[in-house]
């Protein structure tokens, strides 16, 4: 998978990707919008090209009170992530290349009061997928939204997944409509957040298409 030119469906208006990324940032500007005065912090695993993220704050009003680390693996996205920040004057954001699988990545930053696991949950394994959410214990603050997306062809995970971060503490705050190909989801996190250690392995990035052969 060319992960780069992936990122043109984007620009297609009306493309199942640019519906997914307005949902997305629908979620990431409610999430800043409601956040408590003062700095914040937000993280993104597997960031791309930093769209759900950057293209809010690029307009947001707590754009100033927010530092954000993305991380991405692919040196053309990070390139261009770091692009939009620049060009959008986002001095907060930081944008990491590496392997977002990786703890050591995000210690020191979280917990966040908003994380984003977007364009991830849909290139795992399903054990892989609950892994994941358990780690969103250790990387979202109490009070912090985690906002998420998972395809829904068959079988359809969307309501497991929303049953995972429910028994860990995560208050539903929205979910797209079933018929929308894409899931959007939001959650509060209402527990304590437990500690990240540092040279964890939280997920095995294996691509959608490599999954569905096998």
């Amino acid at each position: 998978m060319d992960w780069h030119s992936w990122h043109d469906a984007y620009d297609s208006p009306g493309s199942v990707l640019a519906r997914r990324l307005a949902l997305v940032q629908a979620q990431v500007r409610r999430a800043l919008d409601e956040a408590p005065p003062g700095p914040l912090t937000a993280v993104s695993l597997c960031a791309g090209q930093g769209r759900d993220l950057i293209g809010v704050l690029a307009r947001h009003p707590r754009r100033a009170d927010v530092r954000a680390r993305l991380v991405e693996l692919d040196e053309r996205n990070v390139e261009a992530a770091r692009g939009a920040a620049r060009a959008a004057g986002l001095a907060g954001v930081e944008v990491v290349a590496g392997d977002a699988a990786l703890t050591d990545h995000y210690v020191g930053l979280v917990p966040a009061d908003l994380v984003l696991v977007c364009g991830t949950l849909g290139n795992v394994t399903d054990t892989d997928v609950e892994r994941i959410l358990d780690y969103c214990t250790r990387l979202c603050r109490t009070g912090g939204t985690l906002v998420w997306t998972r395809n829904r062809k068959a079988p359809d995970l969307v309501p497991q997944v929303c049953a995972w971060l429910e028994e860990r503490g995560f208050e539903r705050l929205a979910v797209s409509d079933p018929s929308v190909r894409q899931a959007v989801g939001a959650h509060r996190f209402t527990g304590d957040p437990r500690p990240l250690v540092a040279g964890e392995r939280m997920f095995r990035f294996v691509g959608y298409d490599r999954l569905r052969r096998a």
